[in-house]
């Protein structure tokens, strides 16, 4: 199905982590609009999955270049770069994480973006259009126990999101922050059916537990469509002046006035 009049038809788009959850999700919204879609993660993605797959690994500077050189030979330049590539190196006590495990985290949610920026960015610029989209995460306004140093590293992926779309603007480029709330993907499927495990329940009263806990006002949790049709109207034409900001996708987890 082809989704019309979006200004989506015929954009390059490049989405890390793009095999599987969010990711997967939106590389698939984006073909269904009638881009070009290129994904890029360290597996495969689904055969059936209506983009090119480019393998890489965006915890190193060379990884980081390697996919830019890779995206530019094969495409010519990206008209939409979605940086959703990220993890956490798991839960541990604030004051017991090693610097070792600030420093992956940093690597994986922050740095990957900034280098894939730093080589792709560019020709949007030269070409006076563009859209980046950096997929945070709530947790970088609600930390939770345990997990500092991702909160961190996506609060600095907020941080550095804002200045670059100041220091882009100019040049018809948009730089924009997707925050998503808890969103039941592959991986946290594998997570929750591990903490149902421990306590002897089935997933879906873990998957409650979790949502009262944070007390979701929609009283459910969120799915990866959820967070790609944001994804995708950011990109569009039709928030063609939206930059430099921030967009939940949480059922209201973080209440605001």
């Amino acid at each position: 199905m082809t989704i019309d009049d979006e200004g989506l038809a015929g954009l390059r788009v490049l989405v890390t982590g793009g095999s599987r959850g969010l990711g997967e999700a939106t590389a698939r919204r984006f073909a269904a609009a009638g881009a070009t879609v290129l994904t890029a993660s360290r597996t495969a993605p689904p055969d059936d999955l209506p983009a090119t797959f480019v393998p890489a690994d965006l915890r190193s500077a060379e990884g980081a270049a390697e996919l830019g050189r890779r995206v530019l030979d094969s495409v010519g330049g990206i008209d939409v770069l979605v940086n959703n590539a990220g993890a956490a190196t798991g839960p541990v006590p604030t004051l017991e994480r090693s610097d070792a495990s600030w420093l992956a985290d940093l690597e994986m949610n922050l740095l990957g973006a900034v280098r894939l920026d730093r080589a792709l960015v560019p020709g949007m610029v030269e070409r006076g259009s563009g859209v980046v989209v950096h997929v945070s995460s709530i947790a970088s306004h609600l930390p939770q126990p345990g997990e500092a140093s991702y909160a961190a590293a996506k609060a600095a992926l907020n941080a550095y999101s804002r200045e670059l779309a100041t220091a882009v603007g100019e040049h018809g480029v948009r730089v924009v922050c997707v925050l998503p709330g808890f969103v039941v993907t592959e991986g946290a499927v594998s997570h929750l059916q591990q903490m149902a495990d421990s306590q002897g329940v089935g997933i879906e009263s873990v998957e409650q537990q979790l949502v009262d806990h944070l007390k979701v006002p929609m009283g459910r949790p969120g799915e990866p469509g959820d967070v790609a049709e944001m994804i995708a109207f950011l990109a569009s034409s039709r928030a063609k002046w939206l930059t430099g900001a921030q967009f939940r996708v949480d059922g209201g987890i973080i209440p605001v006035v």
